[in-house]
C-alpha cells in the first residue's frame, strides 16, 4: 500500500473508491464553483515568516474548543451524507476523532442517526441543527441530542435556501442512490464500497426517517426535506433554539461583522466564519478573507473559528494567526474517510497535526496559544 503524506493523495484515493455521485457531492461547490476554488487559493497566498535559533522543544498544539479538550485547534465539521462516502461513515469518523482527541460534529442530514453515533462513540460529540419549518421536529432533534449527551449544538445559519450544485443534478444524487444505468455501471467499478453498503442497514437519513409523520420511503423523504428549510429564520428563532438547548451553542455560517456581533449578543459560545465550503453563495468572499474583520468586530467576547479550504496544517496555522481560535475541517476528513474509512480519517488528522506542529515551530512558537499575526510575512487581506 502506498504511503500517504498529503490530503491531496487521500482525495485522489477517495475519487477512485467512492461512487461518482457521492464523491462529487463532497467535492463540489454551487453554481460556477468560484468561491469553492477561492477558499483554497486565498489561503495559498498567505506567506509565513520563518524564524531560526529559537528553542523548539516541548511544543504543544493542545487547546479547548467549546469546553472540550482538543489535541489541536481542529474540529470535524458537520457534513451531510457522510455515511455514503463509506458504509457507517459517521460512526467511523466519530470514532477516529475521539481517538485523536478532537471534536466531531454530526449533521442533521447524516446517514447514521444521533443515537447510532452515541452508541458507538467513546467520547461526547457535537450535533449540528438545520432549522426546519417544522419547529416541533427541530425541537425533537435538540431533545434527542440532549438525550445522547452531545456536548455542543452547532446551528447552521446559511442554508435557508439550497445553493444549486450542478454536479448533483447531473448525477441524480439521492439516498439511497438511484439505480440508473449510468450509476449502476459506476458503482460496479467500486466493489469495496458496494460490499460495505450491503453489510449495513444504514442507507437513509437516520435522523429523519422514522421520526417524522408520513416520511417512510425515499419519495416522501425527498419531498419533505425539499420543503423544510426555514426561509423565515431570524435571530428570534436562534434565541428560541438557544433556550431549548441550554448548553454550549455554536453558530456556523457567519460572514459579516454585524452578524458576528448578533451572534455574540445572543449568547453563543462560538461562531464559525464559513461560506459553507463554497456550496451556497457563489461569488461570496472567502472565509479566510473575512476572518480578520469578523474577529476584530467581536474581540474576545466570543470564540471565533473558521472553515473553508483547510487542506493542511499550514492552513490551520494561517487561520490561527489571522484571529481564529480553531478551525473546522470538512472535505479533508471526507477524503480520508472515502479513501480508507476510519484509518483514512486518522491519516488525515495525523497529516494535519504534523504539518501544524512543524510549521508552528519553524515560525518561532512552541505553544499554539501564542501564535498571532506576527508569523505572517505577507497577506492580501
Amino acid at each position: 500500500m502506498a504511503i500517504i503524506t498529503t490530503i491531496e493523495e487521500l482525495r485522489q484515493q477517495a475519487k477512485r473508491r467512492v461512487p461518482k455521485m457521492f464523491y462529487d457531492y463532497a467535492d463540489s461547490g454551487s453554481w460556477t464553483e468560484t468561491t469553492y476554488r477561492a477558499n483554497q487559493t486565498d489561503l495559498e497566498q498567505i506567506k509565513f515568516r520563518q524564524r531560526v535559533a529559537i528553542d523548539m522543544t516541548n511544543r504543544t498544539t493542545k487547546t479547548n474548543m467549546a469546553g472540550q479538550a482538543a489535541s489541536m485547534p481542529v474540529a470535524i465539521a458537520p457534513t451531510g451524507l457522510t455515511g455514503m462516502q463509506i458504509a457507517d461513515g459517521e460512526i467511523l469518523a466519530a470514532q477516529a476523532a475521539a481517538e485523536f482527541g478532537i471534536p466531531f460534529t454530526l449533521s442533521t442530514m447524516s446517514v447514521c442517526s444521533i443515537e447510532d453515533v452515541a452508541k458507538h462513540s467513546s467520547a461526547p460529540f457535537w450535533f449540528q441543527l438545520y432549522v426546519m419549518r417544522d419547529h416541533e421536529f427541530s425541537k425533537k432533534l435538540v431533545e434527542r441530542a440532549k438525550a445522547a449527551e452531545c456536548s455542543a449544538l452547532v446551528v447552521t445559519l446559511d442554508l435557508q435556501l439550497l445553493g444549486q450544485r450542478h454536479k448533483d443534478i447531473k448525477n441524480g444524487l439521492s439516498t439511497p442512490p438511484k439505480l440508473t444505468l449510468k450509476n449502476i455501471i459506476n458503482m460496479a467499478t467500486k466493489p469495496a464500497w458496494c460490499l460495505g453498503m450491503m453489510g449495513t442497514r444504514r442507507h437513509h437519513f437516520g435522523n429523519i426517517v422514522g421520526h417524522v409523520d408520513g416520511v417512510s420511503d425515499l419519495s416522501s423523504l425527498s419531498s419533505w426535506v425539499g420543503d423544510q428549510f426555514d426561509l423565515a429564520l431570524d435571530w428570534d428563532d436562534i434565541a428560541r433554539i438557544r433556550d431549548w438547548w441550554g448548553g454550549k451553542l455554536i453558530l456556523k455560517g457567519i460572514m459579516d461583522p454585524e452578524d458576528a456581533k448578533q451572534a455574540q449578543k445572543i449568547g453563543a459560545d462560538a461562531l464559525v466564519v464559513s461560506n459553507h465550503g463554497g456550496r451556497q453563495l457563489d461569488g461570496a468572499e472567502t472565509s479566510i478573507a473575512m476572518l480578520p474583520e469578523v474577529a476584530a468586530a467581536v474581540g474576545d467576547k466570543i470564540d471565533v473559528w473558521m472553515d473553508g479550504g483547510i487542506r493542511s496544517g499550514q492552513d490551520v496555522l494561517k487561520a490561527i494567526a489571522l484571529g481564529a481560535k480553531g478551525v473546522m475541517i470538512g472535505r479533508a476528513f471526507l477524503y480520508g474517510l472515502g479513501a480508507n474509512g476510519k484509518q483514512g480519517v486518522t491519516d488525515a488528522l495525523q497529516i494535519i497535526h504534523k504539518e501544524l506542529d512543524y510549521t508552528m515551530a519553524m515560525c518561532g512558537h512552541r505553544d499554539i496559544h501564542n501564535v498571532d499575526r506576527q508569523i505572517i510575512r505577507s497577506c492580501p487581506f
